[in-house]
């Protein structure tokens, strides 16, 4: 199965994280919006069906295959006159 970029899939787990505690319920209780777009996000990004096992199998994607580091600036040399 085909899974994100550890970066994007670092991304989407933070964020549905931080606005499921933040994001206010809907009219009915549940998720907001945004909430239940990042988990739908999430579960077609890891082939699953369920929020729950989604958050399983990113985490253990992300354990196995960490965010690489930021490649460095390049340093760009400049003439004097």
């Amino acid at each position: 199965m085909l899974m994100p970029h550890p970066a994007v899939l670092r991304g989407l787990l933070d964020e549905y994280e931080a606005t499921a505690l933040r994001e206010p319920a809907d009219d009915t209780g549940g998720p907001g919006p945004r909430t239940r777009d990042l988990a739908y996000t999430l579960c077609v990004s890891t082939g699953t069906r369920d929020v729950r096992h989604a958050l399983a199998a990113a985490r253990r994607h992300l354990a196995t295959h960490p965010v690489p580091a930021p490649e460095p600036e390049p340093v760009v040399a400049v003439a004097a006159d």
